[in-house]
């Protein structure tokens, strides 16, 4: 049969609407397309103030961390010298408790003997001294040098002032009481008196 031609165009009419159907769904299913691809790439790559937001709160918190590790170091340098100083100094109480036997000592030997007897005692007390010190010197005990020195506050305590005309002003005329040292710090300064 043959097609009249109102009805092959009828027909054209048909398909070119279809076709301009089919091409405008196309379009609109690449625009959405699109759209979803931007929207995908707009949630990839954050904006410039989200960027510039995320730099600050990173150096922050590598500053928080460089202080940390900071204040650490620091921790672990003050334990290591408070265990040095406290195994150098160990010993400092239990000295402080002896400089008065030590001053007994010295007392003690200090006194004139007149017999016999008490010279044998004198001597047995006199090796017990030596005994004593050694072992205190062990320790890094040491007796602050007074008489004919030069007064040090540091080191010395003046209690007493005399004029003597043959010293040189300041100087330590008399020890009254030795003074001591523990490894360089003082435990005991020594009590002099110094000249005008």
């Amino acid at each position: 049969m043959e097609e009249s031609g109102a009805e092959k165009s009828e027909t054209a009419t048909d398909t070119e609407t279809v076709g301009a159907e089919s091409t405008q769904q196309d379009a609109t299913e690449n625009a959405e397309e699109a759209t979803e691809e931007t929207a995908e790439t707009a949630e990839e790559v954050p904006s410039v103030d989200e960027t510039v937001k995320l730099r600050e709160e990173l150096e922050a918190e590598q500053n928080k961390y460089l202080r940390l590790m900071a204040d650490y170091d620091n921790f672990k340098r003050r334990t290591k010298k408070d265990r040095q100083e406290a195994e150098k100094f160990r010993a400092q109480s239990l000295l402080t408790d002896l400089l008065p036997v030590l001053d007994n000592f010295d007392r003690a030997l200090s006194v004139e003997t007149k017999s016999e007897e008490s010279a044998s005692l004198l001597k047995g007390v006199k090796m017990v001294q030596s005994s004593l010190l050694e072992a205190v010197q062990r320790e890094g005990l040491e007796e602050i040098k007074a008489l004919g020195e030069p007064f040090d506050p540091n080191f010395h305590q003046a209690v007493m002032q005399e004029k003597d005309e043959e010293a040189e002003p300041g100087i330590v005329l008399q020890e009254l009481q030795k003074g001591y040292t523990l490894k360089g710090r003082v435990l005991r300064p020594a009590m002099v008196k110094v000249n005008e």
